[in-house]
């Protein structure tokens, strides 16, 4: 089956849904599939940064798959949509069987809808979705995605030939934009076991010369992530715990000097760091292992594949209980679960984690033994195969 995956990045760019389609794009090619891609020559939205050059020009990935990175163009201000002039010519131009379209509210669901009206070439859409409140990146950006939602989100959500969700709540919340919807298919992501952690002097502690125990948030530093409620509840904590400080690793996603003020704010600016993009996945493994908890505040998530990588690691999670988060965390079993926004819930769940050593060991090890082996991406692949016949079928093309 030829198979065109097509979204805004791809690695080396980082973050989840780049790292999905990889994942995707590799086990498929092995499977015998002819598989393509169709991105961006970006790094990052926010701050708006391209890839270098060489890699732009590659014809391949280091996986051996074919990639075309075209160049991204931006509406003004604080929009931050990448547009890609030529896409859906493109497309048509590669004739797929099938066109794998990631990421509602983009370009590319535009470009597919129109290759889609032109040539018949039928397209399903996994939705990563966010809703609009949550979506990170400015007002502007926001005001444009309300556009979206009310005028063209139902175009291209009824012409696919079927919607990927990854839970429940994202099913639910999708329909309150477009209902009825097509067929939807509720495929969660896989878990991308990252290696062995790097041991001293190559491991994280060492490396970036944090000293003793810390709270650990790994992602983007957005506005949606829920990052200054976090600097509010580690100061609650703060006092008791004079020995602990709080990491944050991840590239600027247009918060890290609002995040910066704040702690300086509440005085605790030599207790915060901030480390940026972590490449080496050795060293980011052994973030997760030495991290007294791992905290994911979101204001959403779709998924939180980040909780997946810090329970590989035996770590305890805390997390908000917003969007598919509360369908892999099991509060009190796995981890536990707090209300978005509420530093002094926050501060009392990291607590009762910091001060129990044997709650900290169940949870980490309920994680690890139970939650992660249940999502991998060799389910997901599988799972797609229907999907992608049900999308050719109803093309006359199966």
């Amino acid at each position: 089956m030829r198979i065109l995956h097509v979204s805004t990045r791809y690695p080396p760019g980082p973050g989840g849904v780049e790292r999905h389609v990889r994942e995707l794009a590799v086990r498929q090619r092995a499977k015998g599939h002819d598989v393509r891609i169709l991105t961006s020559d970006l790094w990052t939205e926010i701050p708006w940064e391209r890839l270098p050059p060489e890699e732009v020009q590659r014809t391949s990935t280091p996986d051996g798959i074919p990639i075309h990175r075209h160049r991204a163009r931006a509406l003004a201000g604080d929009l931050h949509y990448p547009f890609l002039p030529g896409l859906s010519r493109d497309i048509q131009k590669s004739a797929p069987d099938v066109v794998h379209v990631h990421t509602y509210g983009t370009y590319q669901g535009f470009s597919a809808l129109a290759a889609e009206r032109f040539s018949g070439i039928p397209y399903i859409l996994t939705a990563h979705y966010h809703p609009t409140w949550s979506i990170w990146g400015g007002p502007g950006r926001k005001r444009l995605r309300r556009v979206y939602d009310h005028f063209l989100a139902g175009p291209v959500l009824r012409h696919a030939s079927m919607v990927v969700v990854q839970t429940r709540e994202e099913e639910r919340l999708l329909r309150e934009v477009v209902d009825p919807l097509p067929p939807v298919a509720r495929i969660p992501p896989g878990y991308t076991p990252l290696p062995a952690p790097a041991d001293p002097p190559d491991d994280f502690s060492t490396r970036y010369g944090i000293r003793g125990p810390f709270l650990l948030f790994t992602g983007r530093i957005a506005s949606n992530k829920g990052l200054l409620p976090f600097l509010e509840a580690f100061a609650l904590l703060a006092p008791r715990y004079p020995d602990l400080s709080l990491v944050m690793v991840g590239e600027d996603g247009g918060s890290r000097a609002e995040v910066l003020r704040r702690a300086e704010d509440l005085g605790l600016s030599q207790r915060v760091r901030l480390v940026g993009f972590v490449p080496e996945e050795r060293v980011l493994a052994s973030a997760y292992a030495q991290a007294s908890v791992f905290v994911l505040p979101s204001e959403y998530e779709a998924f939180g594949l980040v909780l997946l990588e810090a329970m590989a690691q035996g770590t305890p999670v805390v997390s908000t209980r917003v969007g598919g988060i509360p369908e892999l965390v099991e509060d009190g079993q796995n981890g536990l679960l707090v209300p978005p926004g509420d530093p002094r819930a926050l501060s009392e769940a990291l607590e009762s984690i910091l001060s129990d050593p044997s709650l900290r060991e169940r949870l980490g090890r309920s994680g690890r033994e139970v939650t992660v082996p249940r999502f991998t991406w060799e389910r997901v692949v599988e799972a797609l195969e229907p999907v992608y016949e049900h999308a050719r079928g109803r093309d006359g093309r199966g």
